[in-house]
C-alpha cells in the first residue's frame, strides 16, 4: 500500500519542486523524504503561511520511478532540468557551471547530497503522473478534509510520522478529489533567486498500516 508524505513548502520558483516538459522531480532539498519515499507512494506540497497564508495545495505528486545513487546527476537527459545542480567530476560532485540553485551556501551539496564518497542523500524522486497547480488553486481541502486541516496547520520543520485511519482516508479523499481538477502551467509564480534556500519548512509522513 502507498505511503503518503505532506510538507510545506516556504518557496515554490521551480527548484523543489521542478516540474519541466511533463515530469516533475524532486533531487534538491527534503533529503529525509527522498530516501524514504518509494515508487507507488504520494507526495503532498501544501503552501506554508509565508508562501500564501491559506496553506493551499500547490502540488501532488505520484511517484512513478526514483533514483539513487547520483544517478540523476550523471544521465544526460536529466542536465537540462533546473534541478539538475550537481555533476559528478574527478572522484566527488560539484555544483554545476551556471546552477539556478544553491550557490549561496556553502553547505548545500551536503544536506543534498550527504557526505561522500557514498552521498547516502543522492536520490531524487520522479513522476509523470502528478497535479501541479503552482500558488493558484485556492485552499479548498479545510473544510472536506479537518484531519488534513489540523495536520496541515500544526506542522512546523522536522518529520511527523502519522497512524490516524482517519488522517489515512482523507489524504486518499484529497488525492481522488485533485486529481478531478486540471493542473496550471509549468512554470512557478515567481523566478528563480541565487539567495533562496529551500531547506526551511516542514514536512510530515502519514502511512497506512503494513506500508513500507
Amino acid at each position: 500500500m502507498a505511503s503518503y508524505y505532506f510538507y510545506k513548502l516556504t518557496v515554490d520558483d521551480g527548484g523543489a519542486p521542478c516540474v519541466h516538459d511533463g515530469m516533475l522531480s524532486l533531487a534538491i532539498c527534503k533529503p529525509m523524504i527522498r530516501s524514504s519515499a518509494q515508487v507507488g507512494d504520494v507526495i503532498f506540497g501544501f503552501a506554508a503561511h509565508s508562501l500564501h497564508a491559506d496553506n493551499r495545495l500547490i502540488y501532488v505528486a505520484k511517484i512513478t520511478d526514483r533514483l539513487s545513487a547520483g544517478k540523476y546527476y550523471k544521465d544526460p537527459k536529466y542536465f537540462s532540468r533546473a534541478d539538475c545542480i550537481y555533476e559528478w567530476w574527478g572522484e566527488t560532485f560539484h555544483v554545476r557551471p551556471g546552477a539556478q540553485f544553491h550557490r549561496v551556501e556553502k553547505d548545500h551539496l551536503t544536506h543534498d547530497l550527504g557526505r561522500g564518497p557514498r552521498f547516502p542523500r543522492a536520490n531524487v524522486l520522479l513522476s509523470d503522473d502528478f497535479r501541479y497547480f503552482g500558488g493558484s488553486l485556492r485552499e479548498h481541502y479545510k473544510n472536506q478534509f479537518p484531519a488534513v486541516r489540523r495536520a496541515i496547520t500544526g506542522l512546523g520543520q522536522g518529520h511527523r510520522l502519522h497512524h490516524s485511519p482517519e488522517l489515512i482516508r482523507e489524504l486518499q479523499g484529497l488525492l481522488e478529489d485533485t486529481w478531478r481538477k486540471m493542473p496550471t502551467d509549468e512554470k512557478p509564480s515567481e523566478l528563480p533567486r541565487d539567495d533562496i534556500s529551500h531547506r526551511t519548512g516542514g514536512c510530515g509522513i502519514a502511512k497506512s498500516k503494513g506500508c513500507r
